[in-house]
This record gives C-alpha cells, structure tokens and sequence, in this order.
C-alpha cells in the first residue's frame, strides 16, 4: 500500500521518515505545541524518532495515518496531520494536528486539514470512503476549535473529564463533520 501524498497551493503533505527526527524533535519539544497534548515536551531526539516509527506504524496496519505537513517551496516541515485513527467498519476518524508556533495565524494547518478531510470523503486513503470526522478539544484550546469550525465541523458536546495526562483530568469538546455537510468537495 504506497503512503498517499497530498497537495495544496504551498504545501505538500507527505510521510515521515527518520530523516525528519530533528524536525520532528523541534515540534514537539515546543511547550506551545504540546500544551494540550496528551505528551509531555520532547527532551531528546530519540523520542521524535520513536514517534515518527508509532505514527507510520498506524498506516502499515491501516488502523489510521500522518503526514509531515512541508511547505512546497523548500519542502521544510513544519507540522503533522492526519488520521489518528480509523474504522473501516464505521467509515469513521479522529484528526490530530500540529504546527510550529511560527507558522501560527497563516492558515497552514487549515489548508492542511481540509485537504485531507477532502481525500478522506473522497476515497483517496486506504480507509476508503469515510462518513464521519471527529476532532476532539481540550478546553480552553480557542485555536484549535476555531479550525474545525472553518473547516466546517460542528461542536456537539462536552465529554468531561474523559481525558487523563499531565496528572489530570481534561474536559474534551468534541466536534463532528459529516461528509455530507462538507462543502469543499
């Protein structure tokens, strides 16, 4: 199964390889990337590496994907996105997303999303045709739900208290797209 690569005006979203450990190592050590991770920041390279191996090998048991996020004019990464998991069964998903705070307020990881959103009820993954997105918020994350909703998903509820990290427990917005409310197909 080849990783599909996908593309957008600047950026080409593509599959993370061990080359990309210091890229990778400079996002997550960031505490502003991970402050509402479910990860504490990176404190060694190797540890960027052992996420680049778990993320690519969610797309070898088709169980969900990530993409480097890269801009297309010097092929730098600087972010991820994808799948964090999929049900064939379902025709369902979560998404996740990251991006380095640079790059913040420039509509990148919009452009991002809504592309893979588009290959995800299209049929262009090895999910197949999906029928649900699902995105999930910390409380508190503005921008990140401000996303989904340009995206086009819904909020439908508060999951309390259904997330536990950092030593603590966290309040989780869920948010929803259905293929047949996206607009972009």
């Amino acid at each position: 199964m080849l990783f599909p690569i996908l593309e957008t005006n600047r950026l080409r979203l593509d599959s993370l390889s061990i080359e990309d450990s210091n890229s990778v190592f400079e996002l997550f050590s960031n505490d502003s990337v991970v402050e509402y991770y479910d990860l504490e920041a990176f404190t060694e390279e190797s540890q960027a590496t052992k996420l680049i191996e778990f993320f690519n090998s969610r797309f070898k048991d088709n169980s969900g994907i990530r993409w480097a996020i890269r801009l297309k004019d010097t092929n730098q990464l600087i972010g991820t996105c994808g799948f964090n998991s999929w049900s064939l069964k379902m025709k369902n998903a979560v998404i996740g997303y990251d991006l380095l705070p640079k790059f913040w307020g420039k509509g990148i990881t919009t452009e991002a999303v809504n592309r893979i959103v588009k290959a995800a009820f299209l049929g262009e993954l090895p999910c197949g045709k999906l029928n649900r997105i699902q995105g999930d918020t910390v409380s508190g994350n503005f921008a990140s739900e401000s996303l989904l909703l340009k995206v086009g998903f819904k909020e439908e509820g508060l999951r309390r208290q259904s997330g536990f990290w950092k030593n603590q427990f966290h309040d989780l917005k869920c948010f929803g797209l259905i293929k047949s409310e996206y607009s972009e197909i």
